[in-house]
């Protein structure tokens, strides 16, 4: 396996370019939450860093569609340099040489802010981890009630390294099918971390049973399998092997398959299991799997939300559930008929999102809740949103 260069010259350069980048929705944090507690100035670094995850997790996969994540096929800067501006020689000359290849400016571009955007996401979790312990150390200087545990921003800083990680080897490894999936995996577990943090900020405890609780366990491990076979399409290019809904090929409800060189995880992009080049069939395979799946998940979301609704303190979460549902179901048939255009890949890339997040902060709910009794729901929410608004001195 051929692999790109490593050059980490322009590393701090990368790295400040985020921290700059993150100054912004930093300022922004600062001056709307001055007056809050230290706990809601958290949940608020919190979600705001959440929702530039979210807005990564989605210009992730449109580097991805668009063919850029190769734009710049060393790591981390582009031909040695912090941006593309210090690499037109380079990128001038491997767009001349192949037009239509993975390098040109535009790609080089997209590839490269990317990279700035993920440095900028870094940042902001480093402060969020670092205000946390901050906090957590103050309360117990104080001899207060420690409210604030540092352990979920920890955990999140390390999961970012990681996911740092995956993202040098998706460029030196030449987009490897399995690690391009795994990076999108911890984007998404990324964003299921940082949702399950905001709550636990501002609990709201949902007094469940314990069957529907273990069923919403379930329902994220499903919708997380289903979402590995999604990046598994997307990565091997298999959106497409199925021309038609509901059938696939020609009215085939079951056309031939091939799942040995389709579900072989550890192979080049496009090398079936033999070392040849992937057959026809086993995109075939990929896709109808993704579909089965999809078919397998939508049934258990039914079940859960027909549950759920039996429960007081369900609220909004069965209409959430459905709508995110719906949404994924228009987009998944869209990417087919339409024949895979980019809006109808990030709609469905973002649902696949929307789903994740909605279910780690349900499952957070339903956590605080655990061991409570029925009755108690309402007023143990009332009272730790009470708790929330004292001010530590």
């Amino acid at each position: 396996m051929t692999t790109a260069s490593v050059d980490l010259s322009p590393l701090w350069q990368l790295a400040g370019l985020g921290a700059l980048l993150a100054c912004a929705p930093l300022l922004w944090w600062h001056l709307r939450s001055r007056s809050a507690t230290p706990q809601e100035r958290l949940r608020a670094l919190t979600l705001l860093t959440l929702f530039l995850t979210f807005d990564l997790v989605l210009f992730g996969a449109f580097t991805r569609l668009t063919d850029s994540g190769l734009g710049c096929p060393d790591w981390p800067g582009c031909y040695g340099s912090a941006s593309p501006l210090g690499a037109r020689e380079e990128i001038h000359a491997a767009q001349s040489a192949l037009p239509s290849g993975p390098v040109t400016h535009g790609k080089a571009w997209i590839e490269m802010i990317h990279r700035y955007l993920a440095s900028s996401v870094g940042f902001l979790i480093l402060v969020l981890c670092v205000q946390s312990w901050r906090q957590w150390w103050r309360q117990r200087r104080q001899a207060a009630g420690v409210s604030v545990s540092p352990g979920w921003a920890s955990l999140t800083l390390v999961w970012v390294c990681m996911q740092g990680a995956f993202g040098k080897l998706t460029v030196t490894m030449k987009l490897f099918p399995a690690i391009v999936t795994l990076h999108l995996l911890g984007g998404l577990g990324l964003l299921v971390l940082l949702a399950w943090q905001a709550q636990g900020y501002r609990p709201q405890p949902m007094v469940v049973s314990r069957g529907l609780r273990r069923a919403g366990w379930g329902l994220l491990l499903l919708s997380v399998m289903q979402v590995s076979l999604g990046g598994w399409v997307s990565t091997n290019y298999a959106v497409l092997a199925c021309s038609e809904f509901p059938t696939c090929q020609a009215g085939q409800w079951w056309p031939a398959m091939d799942f040995t060189h389709g579900f072989t995880l550890w192979r080049e992009l496009g090398v079936g299991a033999d070392g040849g080049w992937l057959p026809f069939e086993a995109l075939t395979a990929i896709h109808m799997s993704h579909r089965l799946g999809a078919l397998v998940v939508f049934t258990a979301l039914l079940l859960f939300v027909w549950r759920l609704r039996a429960s007081p303190d369900a609220g909004h979460w069965p209409r959430r559930l459905l709508l995110v549902a719906a949404w994924q179901l228009i987009s998944g048939m869209s990417n087919v008929v339409l024949d895979w255009p980019i809006v109808a890949a990030l709609a469905h890339t973002g649902g696949a999102a929307m789903l994740l997040l909605l279910l780690g902060s349900l499952l957070a709910q339903m956590q605080q809740g655990r061991g409570l009794p029925e009755r108690s729901a309402a007023v143990a929410s009332k009272q730790t949103a009470l708790d929330s608004r004292i001010s530590i001195p």
